[in-house]
């Protein structure tokens, strides 16, 4: 039996019927799941020994393959223009159901914290607003409520990647999946609730390598369908193509998931930090100042035109990315400009093909609503084939960008990275940072880039060489900044969050971890153990 290390927890949500639904998926996926994480080492190492990433040979027969399309388009999700993302904050919660937008993102991943609180809560805050009897009082007395709009608006949830574990639940001495736990949860408490609502358990799935990863959901889907008498294909799930090397299978990827897909996302953030990470021994792919990698780059333009082909030519969406821009507040012709790039962001996405885009704000919808309404009056673009598309595998690795590295993008990176992992370490997982929101995605470029500098012994444009010693001293005047200008100086954790960064900017081959998520997940663990549900 699933043995949970919580005790006095507030609801029913880990019932003792809950957890065995998610022993039974844990015992019969685990070892896969460990398997396809050995898969990623091994896949790493020669990637650091020479080889480049390429499209597989033995799935051609896949890819050339015109006749397969992927199943019918999902109730609800005909209609997917605006997607707004988000935590799993109560409020939050509220807020983006209610907002002008057709789907909400709840997220489990990149922008949540996972400690024990943040992953219950949310649970218990998902299970509320799915039955519609979610509100959220305010200290100041304000309460919030689903309107009638936000209880029509579908829910899609994004558990967190393969790579992370749920410490606070094990079997047989081993943690759980927190993928598995998740998903697990959310799954057996409110698919068949959904499906009364009229749309169905949908969901975003992150950070996969490969197509055999997503065959390991489909395969999970199908287990877990079937053990609560759900017909098989009634989930839908959309796989973020945030890998470099899931570039290069996304007709596989959706080919496992075709009883399930409900298409691909243009996973931006990630994916930027995944071609540093995957080619971090090429010096070649060296990329400069983070502000220079923008989505007009060739690598990025190539692989959303990829993405766009691909899944239209199996009748499945194509999402677009989030652009990190947020309103600027008192500053008029600031944020004048800032929403000029969110409009400007948003044309590219629509004109290029893509059937939808992600915000991360409220205020962000009414742009990306105005741009998509008029060059996409109809549901979506899925009939937009672009047969004019022929990326390569030189395309997808093309980084001719324009630009330098800076020692103002040094220190850019370095801050990047400091606040958000100190926030991360204080169970927030997003933050707005010099009127860009940043997640463990963006914080993860910035880390990557700064190893990366070291490693290859980059120039900045001032003339100085990038190196170890360097960057620790910027660290340090950085996190005594950040420490000034904190106000919260007797328990921010500063100086914890740069002995962290300090270990993963030397550019030494062994000190360069997987995720800093990983990297800093026993921090919150201890910390939430100390306050049990």
């Amino acid at each position: 039996m699933a043995t949970l290390n919580v005790s006095n927890h507030k609801s029913d949500i880990l019932s003792p019927e809950v957890l065995r639904f998610l022993e039974v998926l844990h015992k019969t996926f685990e070892s896969r799941r460990q398997d396809l994480l050995t898969a990623r080492i091994a896949r790493q190492k020669a990637l650091d020994n020479g080889q480049l990433p390429d499209f597989l040979e033995d799935t051609a027969y896949i890819r050339n393959d015109d006749t397969w399309k992927a199943a019918p388009i999902g109730p609800g999700l005909q209609d997917r223009r605006i997607e707004i993302t988000g935590p799993v904050d109560r409020k939050l919660v509220i807020n983006a159901l209610n907002s002008d937008s057709r789907i909400f993102m709840a997220d489990f991943e990149d922008s949540t914290a996972p400690t024990w609180d943040n992953i219950m809560y949310g649970q218990i805050n998902l299970r509320d607003a799915v039955r519609n009897q979610i509100e959220f009082v305010n200290p100041n007395g304000k309460t919030y409520a689903l309107t009638e709009k936000g209880k029509e608006t579908v829910l899609m949830v994004r558990p967190r990647g393969w790579h992370l574990d749920e410490k606070h639940v094990s079997v047989g001495g081993r943690p759980m999946s927190g993928a598995i736990f998740d998903f697990g949860v959310f799954f057996y408490h409110n698919a068949k609730v959904l499906i009364e609502k009229g749309h169905g358990p949908y969901f975003y799935l992150p950070k996969m390598e490969s197509h055999l990863e997503a065959r390991l959901w489909n395969d999970i889907f199908n287990v877990a369908q079937d053990m609560l008498n759900i017909p098989r294909g009634t989930i839908r799930a959309t796989v973020l193509i945030e890998t470099i090397l899931a570039a290069f299978e996304m007709d596989e990827i959706i080919y496992e998931l075709r009883d399930h897909s409900a298409g691909l996302n243009v996973g931006r953030w990630d994916y930027i930090f995944s071609f540093i990470k995957k080619l971090k021994a090429h010096k070649q792919y060296v990329l400069p100042d983070r502000s220079h990698v923008t989505m007009e780059s060739p690598f990025m333009d190539a692989y959303v035109r990829l993405l766009i082909k691909t899944c239209h030519k199996r009748g499945v969406h194509a999402m677009g990315g989030m652009s990190a821009v947020l309103p600027i507040k008192n500053d008029d012709e600031a944020n004048k400009v800032a929403m000029e790039k969110v409009r400007q962001d948003k044309l590219r996405e629509v004109k290029a093909g893509l059937d939808g885009t992600w915000v991360a704000h409220p205020d962000l919808i009414p742009i990306a609503r105005q741009v998509f309404d008029e060059y996409m009056p109809q549901p979506n673009q899925i009939h937009v084939r672009r047969d004019d598309v022929h990326v390569t595998a030189q395309d997808l690795l093309d980084i001719n960008v324009t630009g330098d590295v800076s020692e103002h993008g040094i220190r850019d990176d370095i801050a990047v990275a400091l606040a958000y992992m100190e926030s991360w370490l204080n169970g927030k997982g997003c933050l707005p940072i010099h009127n860009l929101m940043e997640d463990a995605a963006t914080a993860e470029i910035s880390r990557a880039q700064l190893w990366q500098w070291v490693k290859h012994s980059a120039q900045t444009i001032e003339g100085r060489s990038v190196t170890a010693s360097w960057l620790l001293e910027l660290l340090a005047e950085e996190t005594h900044t950040a420490k000034a200008s904190s106000n919260r100086s007797n328990d921010n954790k500063f100086d914890l969050a740069s002995q962290y960064l300090a270990t993963q900017i030397t550019g030494e081959e062994n000190k360069f971890d997987e995720f800093m998520t990983s990297l800093m997940l026993d921090d919150i663990v201890a910390v939430q153990e100390k306050h049990k549900l």
